[in-house]
């Protein structure tokens, strides 16, 4: 069972950037597929980037596209989200989470563990 802590979420004005990271428990880190996902109060949590489990491959949400970049470090147990230019409707709880079998997927049913989140706020 994977552990997971988010961190780096804080207020931004728009424009600005944001480095949020997820550390996981456990030694099988390499052989998860890694995704972050957001939500606003109300809404459904969305799907924002996924990343294979050696890195080599990415996907994103037509949203963040061009502006955030998924990344990993198996060594350190770690994945990340650089987020740029932000906007105020990035505003959002961002949650990472573990795909343990399978490929990688823009759903969130998928996953099969999930951190605390840690909340982004864009100021306009």
């Amino acid at each position: 069972q994977a552990q997971l802590v988010e961190s780096g979420g804080g207020l931004v004005q728009a424009g600005g950037s944001l480095r949020l990271s997820c550390a996981a428990s456990g030694r099988t880190f390499s052989t998860y597929v890694m995704g972050w996902f957001r939500q606003v109060p109300g809404k459904e949590r969305e799907f924002v980037a996924v990343i294979s489990r050696a890195g080599s491959i990415t996907y994103y949400d037509d949203s963040v596209k061009g502006r955030f970049t998924i990344s990993r470090d198996n060594a350190k147990n770690t994945v990340y989200l650089q987020m740029n230019s932000l906007k105020p409707e990035d505003t959002a709880a961002y949650y990472c989470a573990v795909r343990s079998g399978g490929g990688a997927s823009t759903r969130a049913a998928d996953y099969d563990y999930w951190g605390q989140g840690t909340q982004v706020t864009v100021s306009s």
